[in-house]
């Protein structure tokens, strides 16, 4: 996910840090204390455990599109293997939870049909495009990013934009939701993530690491992070809602109709899109994502001042397409690799396997057309 992932150790502290770290840390905790004070509780810890998913993503140089390049391009598995401990890690806890409290607790559970498993496709190509998937994208853009920072508004435009059509899309063809539950879909949901780790162990370039101690400790972070959101939020870790929340909170500040859609006109979306962002689970970690990723990048380098990439014309237009196409395709998949991947596989849902299948197959395509889009300038 995290471009930074594939880089060196980060450079020295500058001079003069220790005043600018410290403002950093109680920035967290003032912002983190207001939103607590005037939105809720609730609402401050979900704000709290976002930033904690940026400091820990950017932080330990961790992510999903990353991983997915380098099992693909060298056949290191060591992210993928991590993203899939701590999805089982994440599962021990989330699937009897689930099971024992249904009516306080959700899942990420979405039907697989058609429009599901395009949408996945897409989005594993476009995810490898800007190197960056919903998470990393956010991300990417908080550590000051410029690829991300233009693809970002166009992913939430995006992600708005394929909520809108939603409807039509699942109505191509779609099975009903399939889920794994209780006990026994525990046990079957780490058979097949034992299984999918013994596949990318298997395809795994001879004396690379197979889990290294840092993609470990991001596993256990992250799993933690996201037992926390299924706690406090009664639903899993999510991204792409709260983006395209955001876009149609602009259209409709700008007195669009969200009538004429059936997604946005449905009571409980408009409901959200006419109450304060501070008080939608998703916007808030998505807010903390950034933010978190922000101190971090700030944390190393005293201040953001990424150099702009000198790509050509066409690689900034494939970074709009594939940021609009990030969205849209997120929609229709029901997620990305934290809503559908990440917390579909652990809370049961069989269409997280599918997706996972699909966007994996799609990163294959996005790797190849990054260069012939431009993309590999060198900065």
């Amino acid at each position: 996910m995290n471009q930074s992932a594939t880089q060196g150790a980060a450079p020295a502290a500058p001079a003069g840090a220790m005043p600018q770290r410290a403002g950093l840390i109680l920035g967290a905790l003032v912002i983190v204390a207001l939103i607590a004070l005037f939105a809720g509780a609730r609402y401050g810890l979900l704000l709290a455990i976002g930033l904690g998913f940026g400091i820990a993503l950017e932080g330990l140089r961790f992510g999903f599109a990353g991983p997915w390049r380098a099992m693909i391009q060298r056949r290191e598995p060591s992210g993928v293997l991590a993203q899939l401990l701590s999805i089982a890690l994440v599962a021990v806890v989330a699937i009897p939870l689930l099971s024992s409290h249904a009516g306080e607790l959700v899942g990420a559970q979405a039907p697989i049909g058609f429009a599901m498993v395009g949408g996945a496709f897409v989005f594993g190509a476009c995810m490898q495009i800007v190197l960056g998937c919903g998470s990393g994208t956010l991300v990417n853009a908080g550590s000051g990013n410029p690829v991300s920072l233009l693809a970002l508004p166009f992913f939430a435009l995006g992600s708005f934009a394929g909520a809108w059509n939603l409807i039509w899309w699942t109505d191509l063809g779609a099975l009903p939701i399939l889920r794994l539950s209780g006990v026994p879909g525990l046990g079957v949901t780490l058979v097949l993530l034992a299984l999918a780790a013994a596949i990318f162990l298997w395809r795994a370039a001879p004396g690379s690491v197979k889990l290294s101690r840092r993609h470990a400790l991001a596993a256990v972070v992250l799993a933690a992070l996201a037992i926390g959101n299924l706690l406090i939020a009664g639903q899993p870790w999510g991204v792409v809602y709260g983006l395209g929340l955001w876009a149609a909170k602009g259209f409709s500040a700008l007195g669009g109709d969200l009538s004429g859609s059936a997604f946005w006109a449905a009571p409980g979306s408009m409901e959200r899109v006419q109450s304060s962002v501070l008080t939608d689970y998703t916007s808030l970690t998505d807010i903390g994502l950034i933010l978190g990723a922000f101190g971090v990048a700030a944390w190393r380098r005293g201040a953001l001042a990424a150099k702009l990439p000198s790509y050509p014309a066409r690689a900034w237009v494939a970074t709009i397409v594939a940021g609009f196409l990030l969205g849209y395709s997120s929609r229709l998949a029901f997620g990305c690799n934290v809503g559908a991947f990440f917390s579909g596989i652990s809370t049961g849902s069989l269409h997280g396997w599918v997706w996972f299948v699909a966007a994996f197959a799609g990163a294959f395509l996005g790797i190849r057309l990054r260069p012939a889009l431009g993309l590999e300038a060198r900065t």
